[in-house]
Order: structure tokens, then sequence, then C-alpha cells
């Protein structure tokens, strides 16, 4: 499939998806979150695919926010919609997704951008990446979950100061805060991706889609997380790749989950 704003590799059991507007340092625009949408939806389906890294082209940004040129002009109505329809259509989407994302934050993750990141299931960023939420500058508030996300990540406090003086966070600092779990070098961070996603190959597919639903239900405040971990975890017991990965263990063998 082709898209028109990214690009999409398969090798082995992952997948990159790189945004690609280098122009406009990726920012994200309406075709491009269509886009990254239809590729998830597609990868998600592929049974090959066993993880996914998400990053953006060129070396200054990952994402430098969304395309304000689209909304400037919005009613409350129509950016009503324009939050809602995105964050279902791919924030909360690609939260909720069963294959694990890992978002390679090289450069900028500004307003959308960090947005996109937080809602991948975990970061790598390079040592010159910034993060932060600005839209306060523009007299508005994050809409693609950013006031919600952040504060479960870096703690309400934090949050709150990045929110409000609508400042950047360098790179070690998103690292002590938990923003991110590595920083490394420009270089170094595709080859440590790859590696973490060649480690999450090698487990369950489909015991790491119950554990990121368990692990989700514990943040949304209407579900019991406990309850969903031990629905999950009864689940798995029904699973080829249960009996696959107990039988691998007790036989001191490498398990060969068939995914199902």
């Amino acid at each position: 499939m082709s898209y028109e704003n990214i690009l999409v590799e398969q090798k082995d059991s992952r997948a990159v998806i790189t945004i690609n507007r280098p122009t406009k340092l990726n920012a994200l625009n309406k075709a491009t979150i269509k886009d990254l949408q239809e590729a998830f939806k597609a990868l998600d389906k592929d049974k090959t695919v066993k993880a996914i890294i998400i990053t953006g082209s060129g070396e200054k940004a990952f994402v430098a926010g969304a395309d304000i040129s689209e909304f400037a002009h919005f009613s409350e109505r129509k950016a009503h919609k324009l939050s809602e329809k995105g964050q279902e259509q791919l924030f909360s989407f690609v939260e909720n997704l069963s294959t694990p994302v890992i978002a390679a934050v090289n450069g900028f993750a500004l307003g959308g951008g960090l947005e996109l990141a937080m809602a991948c299931h975990f970061r790598v960023a390079s040592d010159n990446a910034k993060m932060g939420l600005p839209e306060v500058s523009l007299g508005v508030i994050p809409g693609y979950g950013g006031t919600q996300r952040l504060p479960q990540l870096v703690g309400k406090g934090i949050a709150m100061e990045m929110i409000m003086t609508a400042g950047m966070m360098d790179a070690q600092k998103a690292l002590s805060h938990g923003l991110v779990n590595y920083v490394v070098t420009q270089d170094e961070l595709m080859p440590l991706c790859v590696k973490l996603a060649s480690k999450i190959s090698n487990n369950s597919s489909v015991a790491i889609g119950y554990a990121i639903k368990a692990v989700n239900a514990g943040f949304k405040n209407d579900v019991d997380g406990y309850k969903a971990e031990i629905k999950a975890f009864g689940k798995c017991f029904g699973t080829e790749d249960f009996k696959e990965g107990t039988s691998a263990f007790l036989e001191k063998r490498k398990a060969e989950f068939p995914g199902s």
C-alpha cells in the first residue's frame, strides 16, 4: 500500500513507519493522520509483524506539532470534532493497538508530536530531542490526549508546569522524569529501537496484546485494572501461545509462538 505522507518498511518481524514531511518538520495534518491510521491498522492485522517503530524523517524532528494552517479558522464545533476524530482515529487507536509501538523520537516532538509519542507504548529519544506542549502559547490546549497522558507519565506537577509554561524539556530531563525510557545518540537511536523490537518479537504476541489491555485498563477511571488483569490472565490459558510457551519451558527449548 502506498501513502502520501509516510513511509512503511517491513523487515523480519518488525515494521518501521516514518512520517515523511521534512519540509514541514513532519507536522501532522489530516492526511498524515489518515495515512498513519491506515498503516497501523494494516500492520496490526499482519501476524508476521510483532513490533512497530515510528519515527520522523530527517534529524530535526519526530513531529514538530500539528499543521496549524489547517485549523486556525475553525469554529468551536469544528474544533471539537477535530479533537474527537483525531483521538479516535490515531492517538487512542495507537495506545490500544495490540501490536507494541515504540516511538523513536529524533529531534523535536512538540504538540501533536509529543501526543503521538505518548500514545505509543514507550519512547526512545535521541540526545538532541526536545519535547513540549506549546498549545497555550496559541490560545488553545492540547487536544490529542496531552492533558491526560503527560500527567500519567511525569506526574501532575511537572505536567502542569510544562503545559502552562509552554516550555520544552530536553532529552535527559525527559529521561529523569520517565517520559522516555532511553536517551542515545542519533546514530544509536534506530539500532536500539530495532534491538528492543527484536526482544519483543521473541515473546508471545497474544500475551503482549493482553498485557497492553491490562496495563491501559489501570489508567481508565471507569475500569477496574485488577479485574481486567484477572480476565486477561485467564484468557491467556486458552491460547496456543500459552500451550507452546509452557511446553517449551518444560522441554527446555526455545518457544516458537504461533501467535494464536
